[in-house]
């Protein structure tokens, strides 16, 4: 079969990978010149399983009224006349309870789970290095209420057979011995042994150049993507900046674009774009600098090691698609590293970025069949899970496109839980 995948990030190359892996003639579209160049560029780096959990949890809402008065808060909302906004949020909400949460992270950490042995299999398989660590990731927490929602958490990590353990703050420094200095600021963690790291750009490129060299895939790169042509019940090809282009199936994996494409065909889809932010600094002492990664949960963000460097990731912000760099955001990414890492890295050498995650209001990826049209699938909205989840979901979309029985339930993954929205 002929595959088109509209996107060149680390989903769509994965999905790319995985459908070539099972035979089919693979092309893949992107705007930009190579591989891995928006959302993929320079993430947080995190490939976190354990930590898989929706925004949209119980006590959202009284948060959220807390952020609204701090500059360091981590979720900033530009007030504009969105319409998609105003409904996503109003999805969101509809999450925050006990019964939703727990569907959710059930969901998220099913599909995690999967896509981190996918990443081991595949990195077994082709030998690929991308700056990868496989040393686990430490949660913080600084607070009490902290620890407590922490408990709760715990027990679907129970329940889903996810290897973790509650740390005091002598455990913490004795795994990270560079917050040994700061232990005075953090009230316990959980560590979870089988996450891991990795820079997702440099992976999502090698393996692009992987699969054109051994499997055949073809990359149209600085080919920008205009519009689906659809039939009544089948996409009969799709128009670019270098003309039309026709396949037997096509996947749309545009991250926070891929609403804005499938628009036009009548699909609404609840995928918003929740702006993140990143910090890339180097390493100035290992001893003070992290061993893997470190989630500050007060904070929202994520200090990891990539090689000789450090990324700070984090921060949320729902501003449409405004790609701006917020003097305020980077703020919040330097408070964290230098309370927790201080001399451990040089800020004022940090290469700030900010990309946009695909953001489903329940937490949860699309990845499925796109409703009425028979050739036309889903991979988007994995939020800032994408790099954890872009192997496990490119492997069920491309079992799932081959008629192959997938290995874990992938149903209530599709745009039909949405159907009645």
């Amino acid at each position: 079969m002929k595959v088109i995948v509209l996107g060149a990030g680390v989903v769509g190359v994965t999905t790319a990978w995985y459908l070539a892996k099972e035979g089919h003639e693979v092309s893949v579209i992107d705007r930009q010149p190579a591989a891995a160049l928006e959302t993929s560029f320079a993430n947080a780096g995190q490939i976190s399983p354990g930590l898989s959990a929706p925004w949209a949890e119980p006590g959202l809402p009284l948060k959220a009224l807390g952020w609204m008065f701090s500059r360091k808060a981590p979720v900033a909302i530009r007030p504009r006349p969105d319409l998609a906004l105003l409904r996503w949020i109003e999805q969101l909400l509809a999450n925050c309870n006990a019964h939703d949460y727990d569907i959710n992270k059930s969901r998220m950490l099913r599909v995690a789970e999967y896509s981190r042995d996918c990443l081991d299999a595949l990195r077994k398989e082709t030998g690929i290095t991308y700056d990868d660590r496989q040393r686990g990731l430490i949660q913080l927490f600084r607070t009490q209420r902290q620890v407590d929602h922490c408990a709760r958490d715990m027990k679907l990590l129970d329940q889903c057979g996810i290897a973790h353990e509650f740390l005091s703050t002598d455990d913490i420094a004795r795994h990270e011995p560079g917050l040994g200095e700061n232990r005075h600021l953090f009230r316990g963690g959980l560590r979870l042994p089988g996450d891991q790291s990795g820079d997702a750009h440099m992976f999502t490129q090698r393996l692009a150049a992987k699969a054109e060299a051994e499997l055949g895939v073809t990359f149209h790169f600085e080919t920008s993507i205009e519009a689906l042509e659809a039939a009544a019940t089948e996409i009969l090809g799709v128009r670019t900046s270098t003309g039309r282009m026709t396949a037997d199936a096509y996947v749309v994996a545009m991250g926070s674009y891929s609403p804005l494409l499938l628009r036009p065909l009548g699909m609404r889809l609840p995928v918003y774009p929740t702006k993140g932010y990143s910090l890339t600094i180097p390493v100035t002492d290992p001893a003070r600098a992290p061993i893997s990664t470190i989630c500050d949960d007060t904070h929202k963000v994520a200090i990891t090691r990539l090689g000789d460097r450090i990324r700070i990731g984090g921060t949320v912000e729902l501003a449409g698609y405004d790609l701006r760099l917020r003097r305020d955001r980077r703020a919040v990414l330097e408070l964290a590293f230098s309370e927790l890492f201080g001399a451990g890295g040089d800020l004022s050498q940090g290469a700030y970025w900010t990309g946009l995650r695909a953001s489903t209001p329940d937490g949860t990826p699309v990845i499925g069949p796109a409703g009425r049209f028979s050739n036309l699938w889903l991979n988007t909205g994995h939020g800032t899970l994408g790099w954890t989840m872009a192997c496990g979901s490119g492997r069920v979309l491309a079992d799932r496109m081959s008629g192959r029985r997938t290995d874990i339930p992938c149903l209530d993954l599709s745009p039909d839980r949405y159907a009645a929205a």
